[in-house]
């Protein structure tokens, strides 16, 4: 099992054996560098570097910086505007300026959309030659051609567990374009429900996808890894 976004610079937790590789997201610089060291010490573990939409502003200009051979996604970044506060045009600048660097450095974005999926779906169509997946997708069913137009991915975390309507979205969206999450220490899913999220709890939703599949949990395995894999470091 594959965990494509977790935070363990939020949480303090023992995850050897139980998932064959975590991909460190990150909210702004300071994260941005824990997880490139924190990657060091495990092969497992395997870092993006990002600021996040709600992060306060720093950091842009220097994120380059940290760009290393380890990194596998720009990420999180994009747009979120559930804040009324919400300042739209930093938010647009430092998401572009993402954009720009995974364009440069040819690697996938992990999306973060919140309130905010139509125009952030605007904003990536302007850029050629990029990837990535919309982390905790939240485009409902109508989107799915839209996402998948821009070639990109649909992330699905533990709120699968217990919201019926995405259940009919993981249905819509195509096997070959799906990817798994935990976003730990957050959206913790059934039977952990309201506990800190870890990512041994992954197994839980590559069960409710098997189930909304019918297909065999090593089966549903090996296709949702298969698409891990080939988005974030291009192996077969």
């Amino acid at each position: 099992m594959i965990d494509t976004h977790a935070h363990l610079d939020k949480i303090l937790c023992d995850t050897r054996g139980e998932v064959d590789k975590i991909i460190l997201a990150s909210s702004d610089f300071e994260s941005s560098k824990y997880n490139l060291k924190l990657a060091q010490k495990h092969d497992f573990l395997l870092p993006a570097i990002g600021i996040h939409p709600q992060s306060p502003v720093g950091g842009i200009d220097e994120l380059e910086n940290l760009m290393d051979k380890n990194i596998v996604a720009i990420g999180e970044c994009g747009l979120d505007y559930s804040d009324e506060n919400y300042d739209k045009e930093t938010q647009l600048v430092i998401f572009k300026k993402q954009i720009e660097l995974a364009q440069k450095y040819k690697l996938p974005l992990i999306i973060h959309a919140r309130k905010a999926v139509d125009e952030t779906i605007e904003v990536l169509k302007e850029y050629k030659n990029i990837t990535g997946v919309f982390h905790c997708y939240a485009g409902g069913v109508k989107r799915i051609k839209k996402v998948i137009d821009l070639n990109f991915n649909f992330g699905i975390d533990g709120n699968l567990t217990y919201e019926d309507g995405l259940v009919s979205v993981v249905k819509n969206i195509p096997k070959d374009r799906l990817v798994l999450e935990t976003d730990c220490p957050y959206l913790t899913p059934l039977p952990f429900r309201g506990q800190e999220n870890k990512p041994a709890y992954i197994k839980y939703i590559y069960q409710k996808v098997s189930e909304i599949w019918e297909t065999s949990f090593s089966d549903t395995e090996k296709i949702v890894d298969g698409n891990a894999k080939r988005l974030f470091w291009n192996k077969p």
